[in-house]
């Protein structure tokens, strides 16, 4: 089957491997109408073609061609606690390795947006194993040097840049990390200069945070979260054509996607994210955390009142979708 067009800015073209689209209660069959199977023939990347595969939480693999983009990737979802009412800080960092050398590539580029552990502990390994260069925060710098990450391959970033690898560029965005109920986060704070290699999951700061767009060269822009806030003047222009939107772990950060879906000029597609329970192996369908499962309805019916056109698609892991 043909992927279907939609006409936005004449570039957006969607697909999913079939079965993809993870059913959400309530969506109307317009909504999913333009996602098809991702077809087996070859494409350059020029011709805009790139697949996405969610590797959960926030965590992407981008194939543009025969070239691999990550960002925040993190497969290794050991226990902490987190979902069991009983987080210990203390707990020590460990890393699948053959989870992530079976589902990461060889990457080229792995982009952080901040570095707590379920979005950076797995990027030294990646590192380690690849050629990769690795884009983020001062403080995600400072951290991979402390892993022995090469500084030749560690590439410092604050928001602004506009990076053009050819096939795809890279926009990089200050943003802002999710807030709890109480208006504070896990493990503030920054690196800025090279600490002791960490040991447990309170080594690994926020240490600021970033968002990034995507953009495949021919075609759709795709706009990556890692934290469920952002400063909405840094948004504007963007219009990416997909969101990869973090669902909210509180309701502190006020009119959260009312005002989000705005200032990114209402994406064609959303896909929400970081809303399984990334302590668990990965298969599918993602697990979902009952107090989660709420938050992330919430989120979808937020997302129909205020973009009512916009398309939802609820991922599933290691899927490949064409957008």
């Amino acid at each position: 089957m043909p992927a279907s067009r939609i006409n936005r800015r004449g570039l957006l073209r969607t697909a999913a491997a079939g079965a993809a689209l993870a059913p959400v209660a309530g969506l109307a069959p317009s909504a999913t109408a333009a996602l098809t199977a991702v077809g087996s023939r070859t494409r350059t990347a020029r011709d805009g073609s790139a697949t996405f595969r969610w590797l959960g939480t926030s965590g992407w693999r981008i194939d543009i061609g025969a070239r691999t983009v990550l960002v925040d990737p993190y497969l290794s979802r050991f226990d902490t606690g987190l979902f069991r009412n009983a987080f210990d800080p203390a707990t020590e960092l460990t890393v699948a390795t053959e989870t992530i050398a079976a589902h990461v590539g060889r990457p080229e580029a792995v982009l952080v947006t901040h570095s707590h552990w379920d979005h950076f502990n797995d990027v030294p390994e990646i590192a380690a194993r690849s050629t990769a260069r690795v884009f983020g925060t001062l403080t995600t710098y400072h951290l991979g040097l402390a892993y022995g990450i090469p500084a030749a391959r560690l590439s410092p970033v604050k928001g602004g840049e506009v990076l053009d690898f050819g096939d795809y560029t890279v926009e990089v965005v200050a943003s802002a990390h999710s807030r709890n109920a109480s208006y504070s986060m896990a493990f503030p704070g920054v690196r800025l200069s090279q600490p002791p290699k960490p040991r447990t999951i309170a080594d690994l700061p926020e240490g600021d945070t970033l968002a990034y767009q995507v953009t495949v060269t021919g075609g759709p822009a795709v706009f990556f979260m890692g934290g469920s806030d952002f400063v909405e003047r840094n948004l504007t222009g963007l219009a990416p054509d997909v969101a990869m939107v973090a669902m909210a772990s509180s309701e502190s950060t006020h009119a959260y996607v009312p005002r989000l879906l705005d200032a990114l000029d209402r994406p064609e597609v959303v896909v929400p994210v970081h809303w399984d329970n990334f302590e668990t192996e990965l298969r599918n369908p993602p697990p979902v955390a009952p107090a989660d499962r709420q938050r992330l309805d919430a989120m979808v019916d937020a997302i129909r009142r205020v973009a009512p056109r916009t398309r939802i698609l609820l991922p599933e892991y290691l899927t490949g979708y064409r957008f």
